[in-house]
């Protein structure tokens, strides 16, 4: 059976995000055989109860380091005017550099500005047409997390034919907005606009949605809005000239006498026979009857404009999941979680394996497991995992027949390593200064 949420990208290859919970891989690892009893099973579920804590601690730092370096950009707190520019410079830095490195943790990657450009001229889900400025922005960034491909049902012909389409859907997106710092706004109304949409110069904005359509990536900037497409152009446009030419028409042959016989009535005019008094009243009328039209016309381009903004809002709104320092927590525990997830498997497949394995036998027997119970395509990262689990102490590598093999500890020595490193958390008599400077 194949799971059309784990379909490969554009580029036929699967990611390297588990989109598996922690809970439900680590059940299924200890139903695995290569546990002769279930004391050993015990075992392994506390290493990894150990796993996931260290994990916990040493994401938790990298949360106090992004609140620390957002606190000067979040747009629900006030200017710091007393900051220079260049310090200002170096915190941005700082914010965007462990924000990458949160982002990869948790298997997302950077999606290039072009593509953006390429994949909303292909239009697929939301029909309307949408504008952002970006001069509003020094910089903008999206960040993207596993693909699947997802029916949708579009309207044509003025919702009169309404057909099926598959398109590309990102299940995570994540948008960093940085708008622009006072010193680069050169004008008032720059400033007006920005307030308007309650930016902030000099403030970062950070959005995380769920879901997000590929050629839907436009409507998800902070400022952006609906522009009228040619076709709407068009069908409104047309019947406008064809009722208001006859009406500029009529008013034309009799716009001279309506002025004619307000001048008369505003004392600077002679005497108006009583025919120009029937032609000025037929030009008054035709005035009126085109400010009706005109009316009429601006009624229907407000009402087409609604409806797509509230299309536009529906597609985007209802997705959102968090907004600026909200997304840090949601963005720790995913990358958290994924960390822990690669060291378990990483972990178990090598103590499970019949002799030590290489990195690319790992890969493979790590991507096979979860494609046969879990129905998940997955480019395991054991570069990462092998790493993690290297800079623990549970894990070595040695020169072998066919190259570089892994070797790891056993459960009762790889909890006692994982016990002495969360002791070094915590060192009985270290001073309160070195604590600190962890934290």
């Amino acid at each position: 059976m194949t799971d059309t949420r784990q379909r490969s990208a554009e580029d036929g290859r699967p990611g390297g995000f588990i989109a598996i919970s922690k809970r439900d891989l680590v059940a299924a690892l200890i139903k695995e055989p290569a546990f002769a009893d279930d004391a050993e099973r015990e075992k392994f579920h506390r290493l990894c109860r150990m796993l996931g804590s260290i994990f916990h601690y040493e994401y938790f730092q990298a949360l106090e380091r992004l609140r620390d370096d957002y606190y000067y950009f979040d747009p629900e707190i006030g200017p710091h005017g007393a900051m220079d520019g260049a310090l200002i410079e170096r915190r941005y830095a700082d914010l965007v550099r462990t924000l990458d490195a949160v982002l990869k943790d948790a298997d997302f990657s950077a999606v290039p500005h072009g593509e953006i450009g390429d994949a909303h001229r292909r239009r697929t889900v939301l029909r309307v047409e949408v504008k952002a400025p970006l001069d509003d922005f020094r910089e903008i960034r999206f960040y993207r997390r596993g693909r699947h491909i997802e029916p949708f049902e579009v309207a044509e012909w003025f919702g009169l034919r309404r057909r099926k389409v598959e398109a590309e859907v990102y299940d995570d997106v994540v948008l960093l907005a940085a708008v622009r710092p006072p010193a680069e706004i050169g004008s008032r109304r720059e400033l007006r606009a920005l307030e308007r949409h309650k930016m902030r110069p000099g403030s970062v904005l950070l959005k995380c949605f769920r879901n997000i359509a590929e050629s839907d990536l436009n409507a998800l900037f902070p400022n952006v809005r609906v522009v009228m497409s040619s076709a709407d152009k068009f069908v409104l446009g047309l019947p406008a000239i064809a009722g208001g030419i006859p009406i500029l028409i009529n008013i034309y042959t009799t716009i001279t006498v309506l002025f004619l016989v307000l001048g008369f009535y505003l004392g600077v005019g002679a005497a108006v026979a009583d025919k120009d008094m029937k032609t000025a009243l037929a030009a008054l009328s035709g005035l009126v009857a085109l400010g009706a039209f005109v009316l009429r016309q601006w009624v229907k381009y407000q009402r087409q404009s609604l409806k797509y903004q509230v299309e536009l809002t529906d597609n985007v709104y209802y997705r959102n999941v968090n907004n600026n320092a909200g997304v840090f927590d949601y963005l720790i525990g995913a990358a958290e979680e994924q960390e822990c997830k690669h060291a378990v498997l990483a972990y178990h497949f090598v103590r499970a394996a019949p002799s030590a394995p290489r990195a690319d036998e790992l890969v493979a027997r790590v991507a096979a497991w979860l494609r046969a119970t879990f129905q998940v395509d997955v480019a395991f990262e054991a570069a990462d995992a092998i790493e993690k689990l290297q800079r623990l102490g549970l894990l070595a590598r040695r020169n072998g027949r066919q190259g570089e093999e892994l070797v790891v500890l056993p459960l009762d020595q790889a909890l006692a390593r994982l016990h002495r490193v969360w002791d070094d958390f915590f060192p009985a008599g270290q001073p309160a200064a070195a604590l600190s400077q962890k934290l």
